[in-house]
C-alpha cells in the first residue's frame, strides 16, 4: 500500500484514541488501515460505518491491499478468500459488538455525539478494545468532543464532563448550555486526540452558480389560491406550498436546456437531484446522451460505462453522497440544492478524490430568485440544514402571507 507524505505523517501520530481528521477524499481510510497494519496488526480488526458504505465493499477493499478481507467478490466477478479477521458493519449494529475484546475498532464517519444507544455502545466497546475514529466534522461544541473525551479516561461520565465544564442558563425549565469554562484545558486534550490530515489538493474546484427562469404564473396558482397543481386539490399548510412552489420551480423546461448546453463542454457530467419528479425529467436526456443512474433503486456501477466518451450519470444525494465516488469526469450539476449541508458537502467531493487525473473541477449550482431556492441558498450558505416548518415559524409565515412574501423576496 502507497501512501502519500500527509497519510504518513496522520499513520504515525496516531495512537489508541484518537480522532483522524481529514476532509472528503483526503485518503482517511487508507491510512486508518496502514496504521493498523503497522502497530495494531494481527488484531482481529472491526470497522463500523455508514450503512451505504458496509455495502459498497469500500472498506473491504482497502484492506486487500495488506491481504486482510473477508470473502468478497470483486467488481470483476472473481473470487477471494483471504485469512484475516475483518468486520464491517453499520452503527445501527454497533450494540452487537459489545461483547469483543482485544480488537481493534474503526469508528467511521463519526456518530458518538450525544448521549444515545451508539455513545453507550461505544464506550463499551472502548473500554475493552483498541480504536481509532475517522472524521471530516469532529465536533461543534465541546459536549460534542464528551464521549471521546470520556473513552480516553479523561473524565469519568457525562456528569462529571458537565460538572467540570458546562455553565446552563438559571431560571430555566430545561437545561440551556450558557457556555464552558476552563476551556484551556478541553483545548489542551482536543489537541490530544486530533490528529489533523492536512493535505495539499491538486484540485481547484470553480463554483458556477446559475440563476435559471421559472413559471412565476404558476407559482402565483399556488400561493393565491392555496391550489396544489400537481394533484389538483387544496393545500394543506404553508409547509406543503413551499413544497409545491419548489416543485413548480425546479420543474421549469430552462433548467434541462442548462444541462444540454453543458454537454457541449462537458461530455461527461454527474448531475444530483433530490426527488423521483426531478429524475424522470432528467430521464428524458436519454435522447441526446446515455443515461446511468446511482439512487435506491437502481445502481449502475461505473465500471459499465466510465469509458465512454459521452454519458450523464443520475445520482440521487442521499444514495451517493457518501458511498460512491467517481472520477471520470470534471464536471457536476447540482440540479436542485438539497435540504441537508452535510449532503451538499460531500455531493461535491465525490469526484475531488487523490486519484482524479483532473485539475479544474467544475460544479454548476442551479437555482433560480425565487424565496424557496434563496431560503435553501441561506441554510447552506450558514451551513445548516434547511427545515422546511422551521423555517415557516423562524419567518413567521401564514398561508394568508406566504404569497407576499414571496413576491417581495423576488422582486
Amino acid at each position: 500500500m502507497e501512501l502519500m507524505d500527509h497519510q504518513i505523517d496522520a499513520r504515525d501520530q496516531l495512537r489508541n484514541g484518537s480522532i483522524l481528521w481529514g476532509g472528503t477524499g483526503s485518503g482517511k481510510s487508507a491510512t486508518a488501515v496502514a496504521y493498523y497494519d503497522k502497530v495494531e496488526r494481527p488484531k482481529d480488526v472491526v470497522v463500523i460505518t455508514t450503512a451505504k458504505k458496509r455495502d459498497s465493499l469500500d472498506w473491504q477493499k482497502e484492506f486487500m491491499h495488506i491481504g486482510i478481507s473477508d470473502s468478497v467478490f470483486l467488481e470483476d466477478e472473481s473470487y477471494f478468500e483471504i485469512s484475516g479477521a475483518l468486520t464491517v458493519d453499520s452503527w445501527n449494529n454497533i450494540k452487537d459488538y459489545e461483547h469483543l475484546e482485544n480488537c481493534f475498532f474503526i469508528f467511521d464517519e463519526q456518530r458518538v455525539i450525544g448521549y444515545g444507544a451508539w455513545v453507550k455502545s461505544f464506550l463499551k466497546i472502548a473500554k475493552k478494545n483498541t480504536w481509532i475514529l475517522l472524521s471530516a466534522t469532529p465536533g461543534d461544541t465541546w459536549l460534542d468532543y464528551a464521549p471521546v473525551f470520556i473513552a480516553n479516561g479523561f473524565y469519568k461520565n457525562i456528569t462529571d464532563f458537565k460538572m467540570k465544564h458546562v455553565i446552563y442558563e438559571p431560571f430555566r425549565k430545561y437545561p440551556v448550555i450558557q457556555g464552558y469554562i476552563n476551556e484551556a484545558k478541553l483545548i489542551h486534550l482536543r489537541n490530544t486526540v486530533l490528529v489533523e490530515m492536512p493535505y495539499q489538493k491538486h484540485t481547484i474546484p470553480i463554483h458556477n452558480w446559475m440563476y435559471e427562469r421559472y413559471d412565476k404564473e404558476l407559482v402565483k396558482r399556488v400561493v393565491q389560491d392555496r391550489w396544489h397543481v400537481y394533484e389538483n386539490r387544496p393545500i394543506k399548510d404553508v409547509a406543503e406550498m413551499f413544497r409545491v412552489c419548489r416543485r413548480v420551480v425546479n420543474s421549469d423546461p430552462s433548467r434541462l436546456e442548462l444541462i444540454k448546453k453543458l454537454l457541449t463542454v462537458h461530455p461527461r457530467l454527474i448531475i444530483w437531484y433530490n426527488w423521483d419528479y426531478e429524475l424522470e425529467i432528467l430521464r428524458t436526456l436519454k435522447d441526446v446522451v446515455p443515461v446511468y443512474e446511482w439512487n435506491g433503486k437502481v445502481k449502475h456501477p461505473n465500471a459499465t460505462f466510465e469509458d465512454e466518451e459521452r454519458w450523464v450519470y443520475l445520482v440521487q444525494y442521499v444514495a451517493g453522497s457518501e458511498a460512491w465516488n467517481c472520477t471520470k469526469t470534471d464536471a457536476m450539476v447540482l440540479y436542485s440544492l438539497t435540504y441537508s449541508y452535510k449532503n451538499f458537502i460531500q455531493a461535491q467531493g465525490r469526484n475531488d478524490r487523490l486519484d482524479t487525473p483532473f485539475t479544474y473541477l467544475y460544479i454548476y449550482l442551479l437555482l433560480t430568485h425565487s424565496l424557496t431556492d434563496l431560503a435553501v441558498k441561506r441554510s447552506l450558505d450558514n451551513k445548516k440544514d434547511f427545515n422546511e416548518k422551521k423555517w415557516v415559524r423562524n419567518e413567521g409565515i401564514s398561508m394568508e402571507d406566504f404569497g407576499d412574501v414571496f413576491d417581495d423576496k423576488t422582486g
